[in-house]
């Protein structure tokens, strides 16, 4: 035996053992104007049969319309709705196609299609549509991977600050010896000039390695690397 439709004077007077709707509450499927609920059993079934298939939640625009609240904002004079067995959808996280589909599969019969304001009706029959089907939507191409980022170890920019690093303690290096070496004994006097120009040649380096860090910045940046 199904279960009887009940009117409560405001959602709230609902008692919980009779609310089995997970996904729902009373307040989304009351009346916008006065707060009454009819409880539908079947249509409310239907509405969370067609929440689980789909996995996704169900935007409410209108649920159960008292009489005096369907009459200001202008529903049909026997809209299903002052009978607790239609619903307003908005259709912003559906595909409208996939949405119908569903709601056919469990059980909705009666549908309306509101393109322009973003919803579809949806209710327990007559079967019947009207209104213009919404526009079909691309298929969304499927994102782009972002391009991964450098290895540490393999970052040309990495590589050319390290080479810079590299030359430039080199050249560091190379003053300290050929100052202490200035200082030595006659003996060795002869290699000071090798060792001003192999500062001279860690210097160049430092100078290459810092050009190609900055090289490498520029470039990755153009390429989106960072």
């Amino acid at each position: 035996m199904a279960d009887p439709v009940r009117t409560f004077r405001h959602f709230r007077d609902v008692p919980e053992h009779l609310w089995r709707w997970k996904n729902f509450s009373p307040a989304e499927i009351a009346c916008r104007g006065t707060g009454q609920l009819k409880l539908h059993p079947a249509a409310l079934d239907k509405l969370q049969a067609l929440r689980d298939r789909l996995g996704k939640p169900l935007i409410l625009r209108s649920a159960y319309r008292s009489p005096e609240h369907n009459r200001a904002v202008g529903g049909a004079p026997r809209s299903k709705h002052m009978d607790g067995a239609a619903f307003d959808i908005a259709m912003s996280n559906h595909d409208p196609v996939a949405f119908e589909a569903a709601a056919r599969e469990v059980g909705f019969l009666g549908f309306g299609f509101y393109p322009r304001s973003g919803f579809m009706h949806i209710d327990l029959g007559p079967a019947r549509t009207w209104g213009e089907r919404f526009p079909g939507r691309e298929v969304p191409f499927a994102r782009e991977s972002p391009p991964a980022r450098e290895v540490l170890a393999d970052s040309r920019t990495l590589r050319g600050t390290g080479a810079a690093g590299v030359a430039t303690l080199g050249a560091a290096g190379v003053e300290v010896a050929q100052e202490v070496l200035a200082e030595a004994q006659g003996a060795v006097l002869p290699l000071v000039p090798y060792l001003d120009t192999l500062r001279w040649l860690f210097m160049a380096l430092a100078l290459a390695g810092i050009t190609l860090a900055v090289w490498a910045r520029v470039d990755d940046w153009k390429r989106g690397l960072r």
